[in-house]
């Protein structure tokens, strides 16, 4: 069920907690495979001086069409202070990645999701433009960090981003977002420029 998004910056302290308890792998009840879905369209929104949100200042976001009731999506440049690390302690290999979970969206912020680059599609994930895939697979992310180059083509993320029926209409009307085209070199190759909410630079509000 999608909710429109909390007005507020989400602290650090709680979404470590939220992780270091039990998280909430995968609890986001997207379609498993491009079997189960409808055709999809993915564009990629971003956020405009007019959107004055914390969550989503300086954010891009990619919004899929056919995930939920209402236009869903996954902020892909807003990294945070979390290792990968933290998702299967039991991998010692990730101990040694300097690489950090992405935040998605103030929208059930313990629920894992990842996006993976691939040529063949993996088994429960959906394709969501040419050659990227989206998962909330537990057994499927966990294959993919126990490869040698566990975080090749693989970005993970912590919630996702919601918006109630017409909300998202009435923001583009207002000029909070503008729209692009989503491709994989847009997805992976995006400078993620600003970090999570709470975590804003000294120069935050200053967009090269």
């Amino acid at each position: 069920m999608i909710a429109s998004y909390a007005p507020t910056a989400l602290p650090e302290r709680a979404m470590i907690r939220a992780l270091c308890g039990l998280l909430l792998l995968f609890a986001m009840q997207w379609p498993a495979s491009a079997d189960d879905a409808q055709p999809l369209t993915t564009i990629l929104l971003f956020a405009q001086p007019e959107l004055v949100d914390p969550n989503f200042k300086g954010s891009i976001v990619l919004v899929m069409n056919n995930i939920a009731p209402a236009p869903a999506g996954i902020i892909i440049n807003r990294p945070t202070p979390i290792a990968v690390s933290h998702l299967f302690p039991d991998l010692g290999a990730l101990a040694k990645l300097d690489d950090k979970l992405y935040f998605g969206g103030p929208v059930e912020f313990a629920a894992v999701s990842f996006l993976v680059r691939a040529d063949v599609a993996p088994e429960h994930a959906t394709e969501v433009v040419h050659g990227v895939y989206l998962s909330t697979d537990r057994e499927l992310l966990r294959k993919l960090l126990g490869r040698d180059k566990p975080m090749e083509g693989l970005r993970i993320f912590i919630g996702y981003s919601g918006w109630a029926p017409g909300q998202l209409e009435a923001e583009l009307e207002h000029g909070a977002w503008t729209l692009a085209p989503a491709d994989a070199g847009a997805i992976f190759d995006a400078r993620p420029e600003r970090p999570w909410p709470g975590q804003e630079t000294p120069d935050d509000g200053h967009r090269s």
